[in-house]
């Protein structure tokens, strides 16, 4: 097991092999705990990774002009959601 050293402000260096083994990227959180005098830390997300691909995808779309409304209301975005999936439907009988 790799030896840290404390710096001079409290932080400790996590080795690579482990940062990397963990995919801890600059910013995440670590919850820190003492159990039997071990100080444990574990790697936690306050937004889910997957959660924050979803939307990074979601505002490339938006930027590119890929984007449905505005709506008057929620009936008329409904409606045109399921317009879509319509098109959707037959386009994928033409392919197959």
């Amino acid at each position: 097991m790799p030896a840290v050293k404390i710096g001079v402000s409290r932080q400790v260096v996590i080795p690579k092999k482990l940062h990397d083994e963990l995919g801890l990227t600059p910013g995440d959180y670590l919850e820190v705990e003492l159990e039997r005098g071990k100080l444990v830390l574990t790697p936690k997300t306050l937004v889910d990774k997957a959660i924050e691909q979803r939307l990074a995808e979601s505002f490339e779309d938006f930027r590119r002009g890929r984007t449905h409304g505005p709506f008057s209301s929620a009936k008329a975005a409904v409606r045109s959601l399921r317009q879509g999936a319509r098109r959707t439907k037959r386009g994928r009988k033409k392919i197959a």
